[in-house]
């Protein structure tokens, strides 16, 4: 089969191609897992934190890629859900223990064993790839391949971010960042907390103008005040100049949750701006979204469907996989980016 890798840590600044197309061969599924022909697979910012070293891989060469729609082709031994020709997602949750306290009150994706789709196991840049049963999701049949590829982490750890808002109807809210997880977030704060008037904070005018048209009462730059103190506000991005601005656009009492798997250390001197009476006094939160849980994955899939949620989406061919990449390196985002790869 073909497959994109990442063969090494790569500065995306000096190289435009961090991906090889290669010829693997095609997995076989191991005891309770099945194989899957991959249909579309998203492409996410975590790609880039894994090629830049912020998140490595556990080895090299590794198949990136967490956002996948395939059909099942195969099952192991002992599978008999989801059956052969069914369709279903992968996100960014490949495995967790299964055992341990955390895993057993749901919240698998704090685990210490917790392993990544396309980080600690190949992911979906290729034509074929297994994964655990409990980890591939039954799909709605209203999503196309490549509007449900971007629900699958975009969509669903955006969901997560939501829900440890704690955002009660009617409060005034914020995004900051407006990439492919931030106008999914738009969407379902529109339909969850219909009364709740949302800001959004963008460096780009595009993503602003973006973010009107979806919904957003209000969009100014990342550094820009809010015309009224917010209850809760999410950030997208990966740089750390948005934390501290988002503090200061918070109410007493305000939760800021930061939905970043990494942050960049390019611009680690912003934090000695942080000043406690400014951003922190107030009793205002601080709280960061670690990866998403299988139960995130089901809930927000059934939710999108009943809203007939229809994500902005990119296509881009198998073959421009590292053209996809750099256009989110270079903030060239409006909705999300989907690689076709059947």
């Amino acid at each position: 089969m073909k497959a994109q890798v990442i063969e090494r840590i790569t500065d995306l600044s000096e190289s435009s191609e961090p991906l090889r197309m290669v010829e693997m061969p095609v997995p076989e599924p191991a005891a309770g897992e099945v194989l899957l022909k991959v249909l579309t697979c998203g492409v996410c910012h975590t790609e880039l934190d894994e090629i830049e070293g912020r998140t490595p891989p556990a080895f090299f060469p590794i198949v990136p890629g967490h956002q996948v729609v395939g059909e099942v082709v195969a099952q192991g031994a002992g599978v008999s859900q989801p059956e052969i020709g069914s369709r279903v997602g992968v996100a960014w949750i490949y495995s967790a223990c299964g055992k341990c306290e955390l895993c057993l009150d749901g919240k698998e994706n704090l685990c210490l064993e917790f392993r990544a789709t396309g980080r600690d196991a190949h992911g979906g840049y290729a034509e074929y790839m297994t994964v655990p049963v409990s980890s591939a999701y039954s799909l709605p049949d209203l999503f196309s391949d490549a509007e449900a590829a971007p629900l699958l982490c975009a969509g669903a750890v955006g969901y997560r971010s939501l829900k440890l808002l704690n955002l009660q109807n009617g409060q005034p809210a914020g995004l900051t960042g407006f990439g492919a997880s931030a106008h999914l977030v738009l969407k379902l704060m529109r339909f969850l907390y219909p009364d709740s008037p949302v800001h959004v904070f963008a460096r780009n005018l595009q993503e602003r103008e973006f973010s009107l048209a979806l919904g957003a009462v209000w969009a100014g730059d990342t550094t820009d005040s809010s015309p009224e103190l917010l209850a809760g506000i999410i950030d997208t991005t990966p740089v750390w100049l948005p934390v501290l601005s988002a503090l200061e656009n918070l109410r007493p009492s305000g939760r800021l949750v930061i939905n970043a798997i990494r942050k960049e250390a390019s611009d680690t001197d912003v934090l000695t701006q942080l000043d406690y009476a400014k951003h922190l006094w107030m009793e205002k939160e601080i709280k960061s979204v670690a990866n998403v849980a299988a139960e995130d994955v089901r809930q927000f899939l059934k939710i999108a469907a009943s809203m007939h949620m229809k994500p902005e989406v990119q296509i881009y061919s198998f073959e421009e996989a590292n053209r996809a990449l750099i256009d989110i390196k270079q903030r060239r985002i409006r909705g999300a980016k989907v690689l076709q790869i059947a």
